[in-house]
């Protein structure tokens, strides 16, 4: 079971509470993880990567384990602790200003 926890925002829009928790099979990567929860809702589509491209949004990050995975390739297994549970997969929504 996969632990996601969603900014508010999308927390909204997907009408959800605390984490979101999905079934994922090997290999646990972000591709797999984001078609899971692209699957399970929805109204996610688009939201957190580009609906034709696939890839990330520009001002969405992905952190687990305290790494910073953003920039990381799609197909990279996410680490163990992840992949069992323990931790979740944070998407945060970067902040930008001046």
């Amino acid at each position: 079971m996969i632990r996601i926890v969603l900014p508010a925002h999308l927390r909204t829009l997907a009408r959800v509470d605390g984490e979101v928790k999905l079934d994922v099979e090997s290999p646990v990567t972000q591709r797999s993880v984001l078609d899971a929860l692209e699957a399970r809702y929805p109204m996610l589509r688009g939201t957190i990567r580009d609906h034709v491209t696939l890839t990330r949004r520009p001002f969405v990050r992905f952190f687990a384990c305290e790494q910073d995975l953003s920039h990381e390739s799609p197909d990279t297994p996410l680490p163990d602790a992840v992949a069992m549970g323990t931790e979740p997969l944070l998407i945060v929504g970067a902040m930008a200003g001046g």
